[in-house]
């Protein structure tokens, strides 16, 4: 392996000799004071956790995982829902590219026929918004 010079700018991945110097890796998590791990409010989680009656006890590292899951969850149903939007031309999520999502990938299957509420049932959930 060719020695690299500080500061010459070749990172750590360029040092390797592995063909997988291409495929970014994830950022290390930093332990800067206002750094957080998880997008999601912890405490919400618990709340909702604890909301289960038959759930007597969560630690939490399983308050954590359950967090994360739910983001990673979130990310992809969106840039799936997304790319439905982007086939319309349009930047904006709808319910419907929502339930495209839905219907084209067969791990959202256990979705299916499950958000059949309405505007009308749940104004506060959906508020109208004008522009």
């Amino acid at each position: 392996m060719a020695a690299v010079a500080p500061g010459s700018g070749a990172s750590r991945e360029e040092e390797g000799t592995g063909g997988d110097a291409a495929t970014p890796q994830p950022p290390a998590p930093t332990s800067a004071p206002g750094a957080r791990l998880s997008r999601l409010p912890l405490a919400r989680v618990k709340a909702l956790v604890k909301a289960d009656p038959d759930v007597t006890l969560a630690g939490q590292e399983a308050i954590f995982i359950l967090a994360r899951a739910a983001e990673l969850f979130v990310e992809t149903i969106a840039k799936d829902a997304y790319c439905c939007a982007q086939q319309g031309k349009r930047k904006t999520l709808q319910r419907r590219d929502l339930d495209n999502a839905i219907e084209a990938v067969d791990e959202f299957a256990f979705l299916e026929g499950e958000f059949s509420i309405s505007r009308e049932s749940f104004p506060s959930v959906f508020p109208v918004l004008t522009i």
